[in-house]
């Protein structure tokens, strides 16, 4: 296996659940435009507070994926 380059693009995902399945929902989005994904790291998480209850968590992940020139 030689040299490889990747992309690396930033996303939000949201869940009414769980910081996991946010998370979850932005990788498995991405797959569906983007190919051969290769890790993904949760860099920040927070929620949304409405009325003093979470609404929805939010997960943001940075998302690579091979380069093909």
């Amino acid at each position: 296996m030689g040299p490889s380059t990747y992309n690396i693009v930033q996303l939000v995902g949201t869940s009414d659940k769980s910081w996991e399945e946010a998370a979850k929902t932005a990788v498995e989005t991405a797959s569906g435009t983007l190919r051969d994904l290769r890790v993904a790291e949760v860099t920040k998480l927070d929620m949304t507070v409405e009325k003093g209850k979470v609404k929805l968590y939010r997960a943001r992940v940075n998302l690579s994926f091979k380069y093909e020139g």
